[in-house]
């Protein structure tokens, strides 16, 4: 039986209904392919204190629980050769935050057009949350 990981990843969503990407550096898994912000929920965490928590590691933004929404999630499961687990990603959106996204990692940031999203090279697990993603943004037009 595979472990199960559970990682929270987060749509910050700017005033031009843009996207925020990270890229994964060369010193983790998955290299260079890029995602949604957010990271693996501690134990007794909550996936919005986690996603505060990484939000604030990674971005050094400041985000409050109550800007958090639920939007979908994914649940999948990695071979051998990427870590041998499965995945569960809860995907939330974000469009209110305090301070200024920047990379506190290292990083590459792209603040990317919801058409767009699908140009940038992502980890597997990561294609399913597009559809619902950009359904929700076109419907917020």
């Amino acid at each position: 039986m595979k472990r199960l990981v559970l990682v929270i990843a987060c749509a910050l969503i700017d005033g031009a209904n843009r996207v925020l990407l990270a890229q994964r550096p060369p010193n983790k898994a998955m290299a260079g392919l890029w995602e949604f912000p957010g990271g693996k929920c501690e134990a007794g965490e909550t996936p919005e204190a986690c996603l505060t928590r990484e939000l604030h590691e990674e971005l050094d933004i400041e985000v409050a629980a109550l800007n958090l929404a639920p939007l979908t999630f994914v649940s999948h499961s990695y071979g051998p050769q990427d870590g041998d687990f499965h995945l569960l990603m809860p995907l939330y959106v974000c469009r209110e935050w305090h301070g200024v996204c920047h990379a506190a990692e290292a990083q590459n940031l792209a603040w990317v057009r919801p058409a767009q999203l699908r140009d940038y090279p992502m980890p597997t697990a990561d294609l399913p949350l597009i559809a619902p993603l950009r359904e929700f943004l076109d419907n917020r037009k």
